[in-house]
């Protein structure tokens, strides 16, 4: 048991990045769209109707999945998938047209929200005019054949960066979209399959057209801050998460896991924490499904350590089912409420509450109770405070705790209660149950 832990931010300094992330996204969540799946009619026109109310919901990143069109050669299912990119610099016509494009990133910009798109670096469609104009754009095998980079990806072919030509012009195509559309960044599919050397070139030519640029990849490791990119992804402590609520890890290797990445990555990285997004949700299964009863447990978790949480298309809906990749399957919004109020007040917690900000912008976490069962931990920065306790098992809890790091004026963020805390917490916690308490005394 751990009364009074270990404080960490990133404590190594060493560590170093290339960028420092944009302003603009100190106190950012981000969200994940589906265009394909978010309406019936699929379209940019069709989920533009929704930007009001994700604004309303606190929404401030828009990553939107690849919106260019997909390969039809070695297609999988009807319509493909999203990461089978036919042409970079076209948008596909199922979507809407290049003007609508535009328009929904318009709106976006006046509602207060950034776009980030979509970027697959690593491979194209077999149908991209690469392969017969410029095939040594791409590897081959022995024979000479073009290869996809892995042999279940069957159908997209494997990009070779060994190639200067081909650098310049997947380079040329993100800067076309910066330009032409005023997009706000890129979320770079598998990153770590791309060469380390390609992105550092490549995001200091972007950041030359747009300094305020935001790059996230998908992937982990230190190294990708130092090439360039503002975020990376929580993969670890996701999968830590899934264990958890599996009962096959304790709320100690939860701790631990959360400590590991803040000891490993620079202060000043950006780690995107998430339970659910369209690779977990497709392939793996509902956050409900893997998490059960502990899944908004573990998006309070996500939302309140270190880094930006992410929300999928429908998450805020309680979608249901695990979308269909290949082929239409609409998310439904009927009756929306069901999660809503419970991700908004996250969110707005996320904005006014700058211990939860991104990076060395946030506050220093603190441990002030650990067992096997029961987290309580406190982040402060700048007067401004939030202290959490989670129940990580399926067993109820009672916790009781004595420690100056507790005094203070809170607010439970999720009832309204006003507490005054001397020092002393006692409270009992119901299975999965969360406790999150908000504290500004900044003024």
């Amino acid at each position: 048991m751990c009364l009074v832990g270990v404080c960490l931010t990133g404590s190594n300094l060493a560590q170093e990045i290339m960028k420092e992330p944009p302003a603009w996204s100190y106190s950012a969540n981000i969200y994940e769209v589906n265009i394909r799946q978010y309406t019936p009619e699929g379209t940019f026109a069709a989920f533009s109707e929704h930007l009001p109310r994700l604004q309303e919901m606190g929404v401030d990143i828009l990553w939107l999945m690849p919106v260019q069109p997909i390969g039809t050669e070695r297609r999988k299912g009807n319509l493909g998938s999203y990461y089978s990119i036919r042409d970079y610099t076209a948008v596909n016509p199922a979507f809407g047209t290049a003007e609508d494009f535009r328009a929904l990133v318009i709106q976006a910009h006046r509602l207060g929200m950034k776009v980030i798109l979509d970027w697959v670096a690593n491979h194209s469609a077999w149908d991209h005019a690469w392969v017969a104009d410029n095939p040594t754009f791409y590897t081959t095998n022995k024979s000479g054949y073009i290869v996809p980079p892995v042999a279940d990806w069957s159908d997209v072919a494997d990009l070779n960066y060994d190639n200067d030509q081909l650098r310049r012009e997947m380079t040329a195509a993100m800067r076309y979209w910066i330009e032409n559309f005023d997009i706000d960044g890129f979320r770079c599919d598998v990153a770590g399959m791309v060469p380390d050397d390609y992105w550092r070139t490549t995001i200091r030519e972007l950041t030359a057209v747009k300094a305020d640029l935001f790059m996230l990849a998908e992937a982990e490791g230190p190294q990708f801050h130092r090439n360039g990119f503002d975020m990376t992804y929580g993969s670890k402590l996701h999968h830590e998460m899934n264990k958890v609520a599996a009962g096959e890890r304790s709320a100690i290797d939860l701790e631990a896991a959360v400590m590991d990445g803040l000891e490993t990555f620079p202060e000043a990285a950006y780690r995107m924490q998430f339970i659910t997004n369209h690779d977990e949700n497709s392939w793996n299964g509902i956050e409900f499904d893997r998490m059960g009863e502990a899944a908004l447990t573990f998006f309070v978790v996500a939302a309140t350590v270190p880094g930006m949480p992410l929300l999928y298309s429908g998450q805020e809906a309680g979608l249901d089912k695990s979308l269909r990749f290949f082929d239409k399957d609409t998310i439904s919004f009927e009756g929306l409420p069901k999660y809503a109020p419970f991700y908004t007040r996250m969110l707005q917690l996320k904005k006014t509450n700058k211990s939860l900000w991104n990076g060395d912008w946030g506050g220093s976490l603190f441990t002030l109770y650990l067992d096997e069962q029961v987290w309580v931990y406190a982040r402060e920065r700048e007067g401004h405070k939030v202290l959490v306790a989670v129940n990580l098992s399926e067993e109820p809890s009672s916790i009781k705790l004595d420690s100056e790091a507790l005094k203070g004026r809170y607010t439970n963020v999720f009832t309204g209660e006003k507490l005054n805390l001397s020092g002393k917490l006692k409270t009992n916690l119901a299975p999965w149950e969360y406790l999150v308490l908000s504290q500004d005394d900044s003024r």
